[in-house]
């Protein structure tokens, strides 16, 4: 019930639709009556020989038909834009909540999860929008207008109508009490499904590598067997409830012609009473197995429903977030004690303490899972640290909104993201209102510009999911140029060199050089032509930094610098000549 209720929040931001088109319902609704009366005065009219009114009672009839189905044709014009604007406002206040909630919660959930959410769920509570609310108000209101002519008629018939409500009543609490568990299983299996499918999409170039189509076939047709029969045994308790319900109703109906025929041939009721009469009885009916239909419709949009509003009362990351926040700091960055960890028995940072001044590089070296790239997650907030203090400027960088230190600094990974757009449209991100003569001084001074004008459409170029149509070394060097025009006086560079050949880094690395330029910077690599001329290196060893200094510094020590200069973690790359031990 506390899901309907939000729901209905919605519903009050647009109080001029649902009047109207409660309006249309209760006009179309009232007109219902109109054809049994004027049946009952037909019949009674031809069997006493009286002809007078009959050409009236069949124009009003008629014109009882036309001005309802008006009446509905512009309620469902009505709903359905009422519909759409708040299907629009739910499916908006979900997708802004879900920009807005930490990177650790997207650590324990599947894409295809939160895409079912999204999109399924919400579409599932659209129909209790549509048919829930809508219909089941329309119903209603048969319902109560036909039982106060049905008692105006014969008030014992109606009485006998009536029999079945209760019965019925009890059967429709009883599929509401135990449905939700059903169409709840049946919606994780539909999650379970498509999380596996955007999963496999996404690594279909790993599947065909392995050869493993026959196997993640098989993985999926287990989900979707389990899909499968969720939904089955939502559609085995409907098999029973429907039909059950349609019979009592019947039963009502039944009883009505028994006791009516009989009324009638104690003359206590005109032939054309008992005709209207059983014209309204299944006018009455009608709505009531609507109802019983809709009770399925409601039931699976609660669980659909369950599953949006559980993720709109998801905590979003704390911290003030505004779009439109901007900081001028100059790059001063400390990180005094600082301890950080994932779960509380799984520690990842202990005792950080280090101090970059404006302008310098600072290189984050160690083997896997050091610490380094959790380091810089911490400095953007995208972690909360547990213990110590990260200082920008002087100045704590909780005391920042999200959006305000996030614009301050600029980030290049290993594996750049490129959306499914234009190179223009990506290298946006950056700087919205860029012009062309930005975009291409930004793609010259990475190096880039030579392949974008190779490129069939230049700027224009659609780079495909992912940047796939990009090569690794392409796609790293317009995320450089997205990083020159966003300009940010804080850098972070995480493996920006890597996986890349001998030609591209030199590229790649003069290109990071003019990004560096004046920027407090942050470089993680394995590559010692990145880390050798940063002002202060920091040797990182589980979650701890166990040396610092400079490069010919950390050599003289003879620790563990030396030693990752001389195994394959530093790599030197031509022409940079190779250290001996």
């Amino acid at each position: 019930m506390r899901t309907v209720l939000r729901v209905f929040t919605y519903l009050r931001r647009y109080p001029w639709l649902a009047l109207g088109t409660l309006t249309c319902a209760i006009l179309g609704t009232l007109l219902v009556v109109v054809f049994p009366k004027a049946t009952q005065l037909v019949i009674d009219d031809v069997r006493t020989g009286r002809g007078d009114r009959l050409t009236w009672l069949v124009l009003a009839a008629a014109a009882s038909f036309f001005v309802r189905d008006l009446m509905n044709a512009l309620r469902i014009v009505l709903n359905n834009t009422f519909e759409q604007r708040v299907i629009f406002d739910l499916r908006s206040d979900l997708y802004a909540h879900i920009q807005q909630l930490p990177l650790k919660w997207f650590d324990n959930r599947a894409t295809g999860d939160i895409m079912t959410r999204l999109l399924e769920d919400v579409t599932a509570v659209e129909r209790v929008l549509i048919d829930g609310i809508e219909q089941g108000v329309v119903a209603l209101l048969q319902i109560i207008i036909v039982a106060a002519m049905l008692f105006s008629y014969n008030p014992r018939l109606a009485g006998l109508a009536l029999l079945p409500i209760p019965i019925l009543a009890a059967g429709a609490m009883a599929y509401t009490l135990t449905a939700p568990s059903r169409y709840r299983v049946q919606r994780q299996a539909s999650s379970a499904m498509n999380a596996l499918l955007h999963d496999n999409l996404a690594g279909i170039r790993q599947i065909k590598t392995y050869v493993r189509e026959r196997e993640e076939h098989a993985r999926f047709n287990g989900v979707s067997n389990q899909l499968r029969h969720a939904t089955l045994t939502v559609m085995r308790v409907w098999a029973l409830y429907n039909p059950a319900m349609s019979f009592f109703g019947a039963c009502g109906a039944i009883l009505v012609v028994g006791f009516g025929g009989q009324a009638v041939l104690r003359g206590e009721m005109s032939v054309g009473d008992l005709v209207a009469f059983l014209w309204l009885v299944g006018a009455l009916y009608d709505p009531l197995g609507k109802l019983h239909s809709l009770n399925q419709l409601v039931q699976a949009g609660r669980a659909a429903g369950e599953r949006v509003f559980e993720l709109l009362d998801t905590p979003i990351e704390p911290g003030r977030i505004e779009p439109d926040d901007r900081v001028n700091v100059a790059g001063d960055v400390r990180f005094q004690d600082v301890g950080f960890a994932y779960s509380e028995d799984l520690p990842v940072l202990r005792h950080i303490s280090l101090h970059a001044r404006p302008g310098q590089t600072i290189a984050l070296v160690g083997q896997t899972g050091a610490g380094k790239s959790t380091l810089v997650n911490l400095l953007t907030r995208f972690y909360e640290y547990d213990d110590g203090e990260i200082l920008i400027d002087g100045r704590s960088i909780r005391d920042f909104s999200k959006s305000a230190l996030r614009s301050a600094v600029g980030l290049v990974t290993q594996e750049s993201f490129l959306f499914n757009g234009s190179i223009r449209n990506n290298l946006c991100l950056g700087k919205p209102d860029a012009t062309d003569a930005e975009l291409l001084a930004a793609l010259d001074a990475a190096n880039a510009r030579e392949f974008v004008d190779r490129l069939p459409e230049g700027l224009n170029t659609v780079v495909g999911e992912r940047g796939v149509k990009l090569s690794v070394g392409e796609k790293q060097r317009v995320s450089i140029a997205r990083a020159l025009l966003k300009d940010p006086p804080i850098l972070i560079l995480d493996e920006a060199t890597a996986s890349v050949d001998t030609q591209t880094e030199r590229l790649i690395q003069e290109a990071l050089d003019r990004l560096m330029a004046k920027r407090t910077s942050f470089v993680i690599a394995h590559r010692l032509s990145t880390v050798r001329n940063a002002d202060q290196i920091l040797v990182m060893e589980r979650g701890r930094i166990v040396e610092h200094g400079r490069h010919e510094d950390l050599l003289a020590l003879g620790g563990i610098y030396t030693r990752l200069c001389q195994s394959s973690l530093m790599v030197a790359v031509a022409p940079e000549p190779t250290l001996a031990g």
